[in-house]
């Protein structure tokens, strides 16, 4: 491929090795071929939702980036919000210090940042493909609907399929989806194109304000809203209001009652502030296993 390439720099302990073994095993990048040294991967950004191919490398104090096509400011960002390189994760170490649990985890997975979707919108549609449905089968649809209606960029001598833009679903035929899912899609493109459904909108809110924003969204309930906001727009510290799975985690792990509200998550979690996204997702990758066919579990 023409290369166009530009290095970021990790602000904190980052190791790109831990987020590579992570995406090996996260369903929605299960399409991606992997030789254990580079990510690489095609997608449109939200600066001009425009299909461009990157590959991503370690390299001294961060990683190297090499894209298809020139880049500015918009997608250097986007890049480094994928990998959680745009936060200062510097203080992230001094939360585990106090709370030994967490610490626990960080020395288990040392340097291991939030991975996130491409998008805020390609989260979106994932949260609506994998409603009642299964992250294998959810990988399926939306590999299927990459293929059909997505563009082909060349990363290193291989062609990888894009995820196609709002612009292109809004004007789609059939996804091949129920009516219902459909008609959510076509919703949630157009809150992209209206800039609505943006890592850039989203993150310049409160968390608060940015969920009852996502949840106001068709086909997005607590949950959809939390995974678009914390594993599509990358927010660092944003904390699920309604996730069984993680829940469940730290019942086991704090010893919290069966029967213990929302309010005691919420305010276990406020102990990692201002990264209480990354602490969550520290614990679900911790206890992660590839799911091949369980319905109704979500994957943050």
């Amino acid at each position: 491929m023409t290369s166009f390439g530009f290095t970021i720099t990790a602000g904190g302990p980052f190791d790109f090795g831990a987020s590579l073994r992570f995406v090996e095993d996260w369903p929605a990048t299960s399409a991606l071929p992997s030789d254990g040294r580079a990510l690489r991967f095609g997608f449109c950004p939200e600066t001009d939702w425009l299909p461009i191919g990157v590959s991503v490398t370690a390299a001294p104090g961060g990683v190297a980036v090499a894209t298809t096509r020139p880049v500015g400011v918009g997608i250097r960002g986007e890049v480094a919000r994928i990998l959680s390189l745009d936060v200062d994760g510097s203080g992230f170490a001094a939360l585990g210090e106090a709370d030994p649990v967490l610490g626990d985890l960080q020395r288990r997975s040392p340097g291991l940042r939030p991975v996130c979707f491409w998008s805020p919108w390609e989260a979106a549609c994932w949260a609506v493909f994998v409603q009642r449905s299964s992250m294998l089968i959810a990988a399926r649809i939306k590999q299927r609907i990459a293929e059909r209606y997505g563009a082909t960029v060349a990363v290193d001598g291989r062609e990888h399929t894009v995820f196609p833009p709002p612009v292109t679903l809004l004007e789609a035929g059939g996804l091949g989806l129920p009516a219902q899912k459909e008609e959510w899609i076509r919703g949630l493109a157009r809150a992209a194109l209206d800039g609505v459904l943006t890592a850039e909108h989203l993150r310049s809110l409160v968390p608060e304000q940015a969920l009852a924003e996502l949840r106001a969204l068709p086909g997005v309930g607590p949950f959809s809203a939390g995974l678009i906001l914390i594993r599509g727009a990358g927010a660092p510290d944003a904390f699920p209001g309604d996730e069984p799975r993680l829940f469940a985690i730290l019942r086991e792990v704090y010893g919290l009652p069966e029967d213990a509200p929302a309010a005691a998550y919420r305010k276990l979690a406020d102990h990692w502030r201002p990264y209480r996204s990354w602490a969550s997702f520290l614990f679900r990758a911790a206890t992660y296993q590839p799911v091949r066919g369980n319905p109704g579990d979500e994957p943050r």
